[in-house]
């Protein structure tokens, strides 16, 4: 990756996903977690201070080395034991029908085959369990779009591979999930490009 890739674009990261205005969305994502829990792109930890007294435990995915030393201060401060399981979400370390709930926070835009981290992600959930997900992607507006597919060869360059384009629901169906519900929506006070939201519960069949 290089050091812009490996030491600049997580403290950048840090910095933009642990912003106050999107506590909110993270308190709504994460509420219905429970028992065991794997997080694909646990990032610097942003998500620890809103896991449900429900979580047992949560295995964390996370590549960056720089990422999970951020997530320190977040670690120590949670009530949930987290333990770092994981480097790559297209191949899960863990056997099948192992979690009750997964959770992926504005990830599935930086994965190069996002449809296979989630066919994994549905393969070690048991049957029937949720992932809870809250991903930025392809605007439900064309215009918008005209500006995402514009502006997407700059993200990936400046934001370790991140994506504007992908279309979130059509990934987490192709997957094999059924998309329980689902609230698509502009992120307040972001421009409309880099803050369309998807927000919901899939249920793995």
């Amino acid at each position: 990756m290089g050091f812009y890739g490996e030491q600049v674009v997580p403290r950048l990261l840090h910095v933009a996903c642990g912003a106050k205005s999107l506590r909110p969305l993270r308190e709504r994502v994460c509420a219905g977690l429970r028992g065991e829990v794997v997080e694909i792109g646990f990032g610097s930890g942003a998500n620890v201070a809103f896991y449900p007294p429900a979580v047992d435990r949560v295995r964390a995915v996370e590549p960056s080395d720089v990422a999970w030393k951020l997530a320190g201060k977040s670690l120590a401060g949670g009530g949930v034991p987290v333990e770092r399981a994981g480097l790559d979400g297209q191949a899960l370390p863990f056997p099948d029908d192992t979690f009750d709930s997964a959770l992926s926070t504005w990830t599935m835009c930086s994965i190069p085959d996002p449809v296979v981290a989630l066919q994994e992600v549905r393969r070690v959930l048991k049957p029937g369990a949720r992932l809870h997900f809250l991903e930025h992607g392809l605007a439900p507006d064309p215009q918008v779009r005209k500006w995402q597919h514009r502006l997407d060869p700059i993200e990936k360059r400046l934001v370790g591979g991140c994506t504007f384009t992908q279309p979130i629901a059509d990934l987490i169906r192709r997957a094999g999930f059924d998309i329980e519900e689902i609230d698509v929506f502009y992120e307040k006070g972001a421009p409309k490009f880099a803050g369309a939201d998807s927000l919901g519960v899939a249920v793995a069949g």
